[in-house]
């Protein structure tokens, strides 16, 4: 099962919006470079002309027609020096208007033989040596939660961005039952494992200056969760670290810090995970940081996510008023949040909003454009207004489960949880109303990577990046 957040679809990250230069796909430099030395390498007479080739091709053929109806012509003696000069042969049709084997234009009966012309015939260019290049370093994150596995591999780019140049997405469902029975399914550990297997040889093939390899909400409450890692590092040859949910949330928020703008006021930027929701409230009243995690004032980690709420109320059958219970019961947890005030004092203001990272703020953003096929660079920085979120979850909540399963941007492996996320959605905004919601198809490990990158001092010197 793959997750269509694979996080590969743009170039560079750290930018606000997507800009038709860096939306493309990926393209190793190798590629590139090839792709410029074919173009020092051509011929210069057949440059800036795309269609050369069949165009004088076919005018070859009409002179050589002209030639054999009207005789020999000035226009047909003119051709045939210019094909003489550059080094090709010729033929002369006889009388009978058969054509010799071996008789070149130099021995036609109207021109006597000539030595060749080798000084017409031009080396080829020859490209100057390129001063070799500093190599890139490449940083690594990956993030196993309670439903996907998800890795990034990147390379720096210019001040505070950097460059993907590998990912691997998948669905895993490694909290699959744990809600019940408090532990790890053997299943469930079998699948995240083979995913990380293919995380392990994405690594190893690479040379990694530093990673990241972190693990949350399911290996964190698990009871098994720290022997299933274990097992990771015996057959997958990775160790993971379980990060507590202020790490978390901390992550979250530097993973997302180039879609908040300068006039920004204040920020709940939530994320919606599979077995814990963490909730970050950000004031930018004051001077800025280049970090926005230094401004979260308060935070919060719920218990509860796609996953674990859809596990306790149903997934695949929503009535509405189950989907009002599972709001409700979203909505008891964040009264319970001594901190949730602590931006009372811009909630009115047109530079406040919401700002989602997770499956469900995607999905939802993928059916309002109502997209053919999930596509990131559309999705990540978008804006949804108020009215835009109401009719995308009332839409969602009219579909049974095939028509949520035949949705290009949900499918069969979202159909069962995007309620569930749009309950908790619900209840988010119950606290926080806003007018705005910006949605973010970036997270965890957009954060980690972020962080290695500054803490390795590779923006530090660098003006141009």
């Amino acid at each position: 099962m793959e997750d269509h957040d694979t996080g590969a679809g743009a170039s560079a990250v750290g930018m606000s919006g997507a800009s038709p230069a860096q939306s493309g796909g990926l393209q190793p430099a190798r590629f590139s470079r090839h792709a410029g030395a074919h173009q020092r390498h051509a011929d210069p007479r057949h440059a800036g002309s795309k269609h050369a080739g069949p165009k004088h091709a076919g005018q070859r053929q009409t002179g050589a027609g002209q030639a054999d109806q009207h005789g020999d012509q000035p226009k047909g003696k003119t051709r045939k020096r210019r094909k003489r000069k550059r080094g090709r042969k010729v033929f002369a049709r006889d009388e009978n208007g058969a054509v010799p084997n071996a008789a070149p234009a130099s021995t036609t009966a109207s021109q006597p033989q000539s030595p060749p012309l080798q000084a017409e015939r031009r080396p080829p260019l020859q490209s100057a040596p390129r001063p070799p290049q500093q190599e890139l370093p490449v940083f690594a994150a990956l993030d196993l939660g309670t439903n996907n596995c998800r890795l990034l591999v990147a390379v720096p780019g210019r001040h505070g961005q950097f460059r993907v140049i590998d990912a691997f997405s998948r669905i895993v469902r490694l909290g699959e039952g744990l809600t019940a029975s408090g532990r790890l399914g053997e299943a469930a550990m079998d699948r995240a494992l083979e995913a990380l297997k293919v995380c392990g040889e994405k690594l190893r093939n690479r040379k990694i200056r530093k990673a990241r390899l972190i693990a949350t909400e399911a290996s964190r409450s698990a009871a098994n969760g720290v022997e299933f890692l274990d097992r990771v590092e015996r057959e997958a040859g990775l160790k993971l670290e379980i990060i507590d949910r202020q790490t978390e949330a901390r992550l979250a928020v530097s993973g997302c810090g180039s879609l908040v703008e300068r006039d920004t006021q204040g920020v709940v930027l939530f994320d919606i995970g599979g077995g814990s929701s963490e909730i970050a409230l950000i004031d930018l009243t004051g001077r800025r940081s280049p970090r926005l995690a230094n401004h979260i004032v308060s935070w919060t980690s719920l218990p509860v996510g796609v996953v674990s709420l859809a596990e306790r109320f149903g997934g695949r059958t929503v009535t509405r008023e189950t989907f009002a219970a599972m709001v409700d019961d979203v909505a008891a947890r964040l009264k319970a949040f001594d901190g949730r005030d602590r931006l009372a004092h811009v909630l009115a203001s047109p530079n406040f909003h919401l700002l989602g990272t997770s499956g469900t703020v995607t999905t939802l953003a993928g059916v309002h454009l109502d997209l053919e096929r999930y596509d990131r660079r559309r999705v990540d920085g978008l804006w949804m207004d108020r009215d835009s979120v109401d009719r995308m979850i009332e839409r969602l909540i009219g579909w049974d489960f095939q028509q949520r399963c035949a949705n290009p941007c949900i499918g069969t492996d979202r159909a069962d949880l995007v309620l569930a996320g749009c309950a908790i959605l619900e209840a988010i905004r119950g606290v926080w109303p806003s007018e705005r919601l910006r949605v973010a198809d970036r997270g965890l490990r957009e954060g980690i990577l972020s962080e290695l990158m500054a803490d390795d001092g590779v923006w530090r010197n660098d003006g141009r990046r």
